[in-house]
């Protein structure tokens, strides 16, 4: 009986570390400390039925990843229109009234469509952004440039730090494809800016100074899937590098990588030789419509599959063992894929 509990224990961890499909134990809540849920891709005028879903994981923090409406307007009374019709939706209120809420924006609520620093109303939409989050006016977001921020998350057993970046206000012109299957191609390697001078500066100052078990780093586009023509900081490639190599510098421990976007949902990996664990793009999107037509796509960093059904991304951190257990989940709150980080 020994050897046959000991071989059961060994397939359980051999598979929990790879991405599948399959359901939890009923009792797997038990194992986490913190659970923070995510998602991006949310039109205001579609009923988003997976907000309930959410819910029943009781997450401490919830955290848009971008476009959490569609407006693609500088018409300020439109944007605060759009606004108002999402937080006005019954489910999201009562996300809202119990759980901890960041935001970061994307094109369509940032108000133009792959839209960079070149957005003439840019300030204005910040503003109605923090409005739209219940930002206080005292709040620094309110006069700095960009909607970039931090914050810890702190239980009995140890800090989660979620940063936020703006891959927005800041993000230099795109380099449209020559290849016409695509709509972008990467710049040339050094030319333009994905986060900008000071937005550097200060992630540099998080990640060296944090003090946290993990380190959640959250942006609007996928940072490591570079293949497929769209928007993706591989457009920048030297921004990438230099995000890799700021990692692996400040020593910070358990860095994740989450994004949205692309209307599928993916998890990428790179293995750096300067970091004692795997770096993981999990893309959750999106939330109240998908990419329906999807068949395939490369990229080359890919682990498991694709999941083109609507979903929300869970991260549930265990602290005494040191890792994230990575969530796809979608209608009824099922499972569409996992994966298991160990740090």
């Amino acid at each position: 009986m020994k050897i046959l509990s000991y071989v059961i224990i060994l397939s359980f961890c051999f598979f929990s570390c790879k991405p599948t499909q399959n359901n939890l134990p009923f009792n797997e809540t038990e194992l986490f400390d913190v659970t923070i849920a995510f998602g991006s891709c949310n039109k205001q005028n579609v009923q988003n039925i997976l907000w309930k879903e959410v819910l029943k994981n009781h997450p401490e923090m919830w955290i848009w990843g971008g476009d959490n409406i569609y407006s693609d307007s500088d018409n300020k009374h439109k944007l605060w229109k759009d606004y108002q019709v999402q937080l006005a939706q019954a489910d999201y209120q009562k996300l809202q009234n119990s759980t901890k809420i960041m935001a970061t924006w994307d094109d369509h609520d940032y108000g133009l469509n792959d839209g960079g620093a070149e957005f003439h109303f840019k300030d204005e939409s910040q503003q109605l952004f923090l409005d739209f989050l219940g930002i206080p006016k005292t709040d620094k977001r309110r006069t700095q440039k960009g909607i970039y921020t931090s914050q810890d998350i702190i239980s009995e057993k140890g800090i989660i730090k979620v940063i936020v970046l703006d891959t927005r206000f800041f993000r230099s012109a795109l380099t449209n494809a020559t290849d016409k299957s695509k709509r972008y191609q990467p710049n040339k390697y050094g030319e333009g800016t994905v986060l900008g001078v000071a937005q550097w500066q200060w992630l540099e100052e998080e990640l060296i100074n944090s003090q946290a078990n993990f380190n959640i780093i959250v942006s609007s586009v996928q940072i490591l899937s570079g293949e497929h023509g769209f928007e993706t900081w591989a457009n920048f490639p030297h921004e990438v590098d230099k995000l890799v190599k700021l990692i692996e510098l400040s020593k910070a421990k358990g860095v994740l990588l989450v994004s949205g976007d692309r209307h599928i949902s993916e998890f990428s990996k790179i293995k750096s030789a300067d970091l004692s664990y795997p770096l993981i793009d999990f893309t959750s999107s999106g939330l109240t419509h998908t990419y329906t037509g999807f068949t395939e796509e490369a990229n080359k960093f890919r682990q498991g599959f694709v999941v083109s059904d609507l979903s929300f991304g869970l991260l549930k951190f265990n602290f005494d063992k040191s890792e994230i257990q990575m969530e796809m989940r979608g209608k009824n709150n099922q499972i569409q894929q996992k994966l298991l980080q160990k740090y």
